[in-house]
């Protein structure tokens, strides 16, 4: 687990964290299709298409700006380790320190990429796709070698590869 998360300590894990997260949100998401207008994701599910693929295509643009700042504070950090090392950097690894920066930028990330995962949630349960479904076209694409025991797959005739 990392740093920067825990379990409350009255709590059981569940199996799996990430499944148990995205089956929660993915309930929630799909109880609020009866939800009124005050709700956010009530009028992602009603409202025009557009909405929601554009909220899609937003985030994952903010995903990828995102990931260009992490990678920017680590390349600056880097280059400011080697700058300070000099001629010493050949003798062995170097100790590069990362600045509070880079870890916001990690935590900024991570928030902007559960802003993509519910968006692309809401367009999945807009349209009918189930998280099995979801995991079954994911599972469809790894190895034999690579795929979960007794992880749920697409029946032949569902396996679409590009349009």
């Amino acid at each position: 687990m990392s740093q920067k998360t825990y379990l409350p300590s009255c709590e059981t894990p569940p199996v799996s964290q990430v499944g148990a997260t995205l089956e929660a949100l993915a309930a929630t998401i799909a109880a609020r299709r009866e939800a009124g207008e005050e709700s956010y994701t009530h009028r992602l599910l009603a409202g025009s298409p557009d909405d929601v693929l554009k909220k899609v295509m937003e985030e994952a643009g903010e995903v990828a700006l995102a990931a260009k700042d992490v990678e920017s504070w680590a390349c600056s950090s880097l280059a400011a380790t080697l700058a300070v090392a000099g001629a010493d950097a050949d003798e062995g690894a170097l100790d590069v320190e990362l600045p509070t920066e880079y870890s916001a930028a990690v935590d900024h990330l991570r928030y902007e990429a559960a802003d993509v995962v519910y968006h692309l949630l809401v367009v999945l349960e807009r349209y009918g796709i189930d998280l099995d479904e979801f995991a079954a076209e994911l599972n469809n694409r790894m190895k034999d070698d690579e795929r979960p025991q007794g992880g749920v797959r697409l029946h032949e005739e569902h396996i679409k590869r590009g349009k």
